[in-house]
């Protein structure tokens, strides 16, 4: 038989580690990341974003134009409705600022 105050303590030895692991929140930006015109670096600041999907994001762009809505971001590989679901509050898509023309 073992001593209660023998398991409480290796409990706690146990759990001490854990317990001093920070707190992982997920990353969301402050403001909402603009499709048409954010960088890989500014893309990776939403949720479950990572390099590989900013760079698809930024490829999709490129090939189609830009993004009209920011629903289109499903057309990309490796997000659906459910990842969708959670980038959409911090999702914007206005035209992309266009280089300005030379002058004549």
């Amino acid at each position: 038989m073992s001593n209660p105050f023998t398991s409480l303590a290796l409990a706690l030895a146990l759990a001490l580690p854990l317990a001093a692991v920070p707190d992982r929140a997920p990353r969301a930006p402050q403001r909402p990341v603009n499709l048409n015109s954010a960088t890989v670096t500014e893309l990776m600041q939403l949720p479950r974003v990572g390099q590989k999907t900013a760079e698809r994001i930024i490829a999709f762009r490129k090939q189609h134009g830009g993004f009209q809505r920011p629903e289109e971001l499903m057309n990309v590989k490796g997000i659906g409705e459910k990842s969708y679901a959670k980038l959409k509050p911090f999702l914007a898509a206005s035209p992309a600022p266009h280089p300005a023309s030379p002058k004549k």
